[in-house]
C-alpha cells in the first residue's frame, strides 16, 4: 500500500478512532495522543497483510486506550475536587443522518454516561464503548481484546447493568432540552428563586469540576434547596463582559459562558424522565475549556 493511500485510509477512520479513544478516556488530549500513536503503528505496519483496516485500527486504538486508562487512574484519584470529562463540541445532526444513531452517539458522550464509565474496569469500559456506542458484534470485540466471545458477553452484561443502574435510559428531545436549559438560565438569573426550584428534581445533584484552578464546589451538592440556593447566589455575582451562548456540548444543548471572549464555564443539565433537572454539571477547569474558544 502506497504511503499516500495508507494516509487516506487512516484519515477515513480517524473520526471513529478519536470517538473510541475519547469515550474511553474522557480527555481530548489523551484521545489525540492515542490516535497519533495508532497512526505511528499503522504507518509501520505491513499493509499488504491487513484485510480489514478499520478493524485493525480500532484494535490498536482500543488496546492503547486501555493501557492509558490504567496509567491515568492514579492521576484521577489525586484530582482536586470532582472530576468530569473534558467538554467537547458535538453536532451529530451535521454528520449522522439517522436520528436513532445520533441519539446513541449523543448518549454515549454525555457527562452522565462518561462519569458512570469511570467506575468500570478498563476492559468493561472498552466492551461497553465498542458495543453500545459503535454497535460492534461480540465476535469482533472478542478479536479486539483477545478474549473469548462468551467472556466478552459477560463483560458487556456486567457493564450494561452497572450503567443502567446508575443512568436509566429514556429519550430526551433535543428541543425540549434546549427549552428547559433556557428556562433554567432565565430562572437562575431572574429575581425569584421559587421559579428555579420548580425546575429541579428533589434529589438533584450539582457536580463542579475546577481542578482547583477556578472557583467551584469541591464536593457534590445535593438536594433541590441546596443546589437551587447555590446557583441563585452564584448567578447573581457580577461578572464583567459575560456572554452566554448555547452550543451542543457532549451531545446536549448546553451553556458556554464566555468572560472577555474566553471560555470560562460550561454548564450542562441531565434530566429526569418527567422533564426536571436531575443533575447540573459545571466545568470550570481552564485546561478543559480551551478547545471551546470561539
Amino acid at each position: 500500500m502506497a504511503s499516500e493511500s495508507a494516509t487516506d485510509v487512516f484519515e477515513e477512520h480517524r473520526p471513529v478512532l478519536t470517538g473510541v479513544a475519547y469515550r474511553m478516556l474522557g480527555r481530548v488530549a489523551d484521545a489525540e495522543d492515542i490516535v497519533q500513536e495508532a497512526w505511528l503503528r499503522w504507518s509501520g505496519a505491513d499493509h499488504a497483510t491487513v484485510r480489514q483496516p478499520r478493524a485493525f485500527l480500532v484494535r490498536i486504538t482500543t488496546r492503547l486506550a486501555i493501557d492509558r486508562l490504567r496509567q491515568v487512574q492514579s492521576r484521577r484519584e489525586a484530582y482536586v475536587g470532582p472530576w468530569l470529562p473534558e467538554p467537547i463540541a458535538t453536532d451529530f445532526a451535521d454528520t449522522v443522518p439517522d436520528a436513532a444513531e445520533r441519539a446513541v452517539l449523543a448518549e454515549s458522550v454525555s457527562f452522565a454516561v462518561l462519569v458512570v464509565l469511570e467506575s468500570l474496569s478498563p476492559l468493561e469500559r472498552a466492551v461497553f464503548v465498542l458495543r453500545e456506542a459503535f454497535g460492534y458484534p461480540y465476535a469482533e470485540i472478542a478479536g479486539v481484546l483477545d478474549r473469548s466471545e462468551p467472556a466478552v458477553r459477560q463483560l458487556a452484561g456486567r457493564a450494561r447493568r452497572h450503567v443502567e443502574e446508575r443512568r436509566p435510559r429514556f429519550p430526551v428531545d433535543p428541543q425540549e432540552q434546549r427549552d428547559l436549559t433556557e428556562r433554567f438560565l432565565a430562572a437562575a438569573t431572574g429575581g425569584e428563586i421559587d421559579e428555579l426550584l420548580a425546575l429541579l428534581a428533589p434529589d438533584v445533584r450539582l457536580v463542579g469540576d475546577s481542578g482547583g484552578k477556578a472557583k467551584a464546589p469541591l464536593r457534590v451538592i445535593e438536594s433541590a434547596d441546596k443546589v437551587g440556593r447555590f446557583l441563585f447566589a452564584v448567578s447573581h455575582e457580577p461578572l464583567e463582559d459575560l456572554r452566554v451562548v448555547f452550543r451542543e456540548i457532549n451531545g446536549v444543548p448546553s451553556m458556554l459562558m464566555l468572560v472577555g471572549g474566553k471560555p470560562d464555564t460550561v454548564m450542562s443539565l441531565d434530566l429526569t424522565e418527567d422533564g426536571r433537572i436531575a443533575c447540573v454539571y459545571i466545568v470550570r477547569n481552564p485546561d478543559k475549556l480551551a478547545a471551546l474558544a470561539p
